[in-house]
């Protein structure tokens, strides 16, 4: 800030100054002359009065010019517009103010100008973003539409100013169900017999100036769908055919070895040949049926369940404790294919080391939920096998298929509920299946 020369109330303070001494001055020396002192300090008066009055309505009309121009920038900052700049001669407070108001102005004018570039950069950026964008203001009506939008939904053409309803009555109907349907979620729009498109619908509200608006934004999912299908089919392919090379190649040298003890007469080693073959035969069933199981796992055929008759079940398979006491009412799930899951769920849990008394399983009723949870003192899993463990195919042990938590994922989620995994405090694993009730 410039250093002040002047200031605006000393000058009004010399102006009085000034008629107080050439008032007190010109009455003494008139009052001589005529010798009438109350008329001498009339006439002076009279003419200092106006002269004064004048000087200072001046400098104050002035400054009231300046105030009433500052009022008016004001409103136009307020109203967005910052393209005002005021000029003040006098090297005052006034002037002070007035270069602060000018520094103001020039300040917002370059926040302006910054926030313009980032809105075109960002326009540009959501422009030719391949995700769908379209926001609703509370009234139903399209307050904005990427071009991906207008490409997926318009036709290519301008969406500002429709009504949704009537974008959704022209829309694919997959897409009006997914919208009427609420939350965020998947689904396909069916081109032809052999065309599908796989699409992510999410959707997030929020106030805009103060009024409610929504967020839809609609991802085509296809081509990463596809490609991680791809990956998906090549593991699969390589899981199945490192576990077939290793059941059959035994089972071919084992023949050969066979033909060969039958050309040198020695039958005897015949018996241990076959039981050899019976038994990676046995493997590659196994190995085969629980694809099976897990490629055609049918919808679940709920009946009222016992828990006490189907951990007894479960007892007759495999071992394990019980935590608490079971829930005494029955629940409604499909039997056959919740103990496959548990069985799973069980096997792993002694496969992982565990001794076998720490192996568990506690089932809750908490409202509407039924909770069950096989727990033991392996040595857990680390964050990097958690964030896989439920994906078919992936496995840690050596020889697993992947397929174990993957069926017992799917069998949960048939049912509406969820699994999840979490390491346990002193050492171990649980799986905890949550089932509605």
């Amino acid at each position: 800030m410039r250093a002040r020369r002047t200031s605006l109330t000393w000058r009004l303070t010399l102006v009085v100054c000034a008629l107080v001494i050439v008032t007190v001055v010109g009455t003494l020396y008139l009052g001589a002359a005529i010798e009438r002192t109350w008329l001498a300090a009339v006439i002076v008066l009279s003419i200092a009065l106006p002269l004064t009055l004048w000087v200072i309505l001046g400098v104050v009309g002035r400054a009231s010019s300046m105030f009433r121009a500052l009022a008016g920038t004001v409103t136009s900052y307020r109203d967005g517009d910052f393209a005002f700049s005021l000029a003040w001669p006098g090297n005052d407070e006034l002037g002070d103010l007035v270069a602060a108001h000018n520094a103001l102005g020039e300040t917002l004018r370059r926040q302006r100008e910054s926030l313009v570039h980032r809105e075109l950069l960002l326009d540009t950026m959501v422009q030719h973003t391949p995700v769908a964008m379209l926001l609703v203001d509370p009234h139903g009506r399209l307050v904005y539409g990427n071009l991906a939008a207008r490409q997926v939904l318009g036709s290519g053409r301008r969406m500002e100013g429709l009504l949704l309803a009537d974008l959704l009555a022209a829309a694919p109907a997959p897409f009006r169900e997914a919208v009427e349907r609420g939350g965020d979620g998947l689904f396909v729009v069916q081109r032809d017999e052999e065309d599908e498109e796989i699409f992510y619908l999410a959707r997030n509200g929020f106030r805009l100036n103060g009024r409610p608006h929504e967020l839809f934004v609609l991802r085509q999912l296809t081509v990463e769908l596809h490609r991680e299908e791809v990956r998906t089919w090549k593991k699969v392919i390589r899981v199945i055919s490192h576990e077939l090379n290793n059941s059959l190649a035994p089972i071919a040298s084992l023949a050969h070895s066979g033909a060969e003890l039958v050309r040198l007469g020695k039958p005897e080693r015949l018996d241990q040949v076959f039981a050899t073959i019976a038994e990676r035969a046995k493997h590659l069933e196994q190995f085969i049926l629980g694809y099976a199981r897990f490629a055609k796992l049918p919808s679940p055929r709920l009946e009222a369940v016992s828990w006490p008759t189907l951990v007894d079940r479960l007892r007759t398979q495999i071992t394990f404790t019980v935590e608490g006491d079971l829930p005494p009412e029955p629940t409604r799930l499909d039997p056959a294919q919740l103990e496959q899951a548990l069985v799973n769920l069980l096997r792993n849990a002694h496969e992982s080391g565990s001794p076998g008394g720490d192996v568990s399983l506690r089932i809750r009723r908490t409202g509407a939920t039924t909770t069950l949870e096989v727990a033991d003192r392996g040595p857990g899993m680390t964050e990097a096998v958690l964030s896989h463990a439920l994906l078919p195919f992936y496995s840690t042990k050596r020889g697993g298929t992947g397929l174990g938590l993957a069926l017992a994922r799917e069998i949960t989620e048939a049912h509406g509920g969820r699994i999840t995994l979490a390491n346990r405090p002193g050492g171990g694993l649980a799986v905890t299946l949550s089932l509605p009730g």
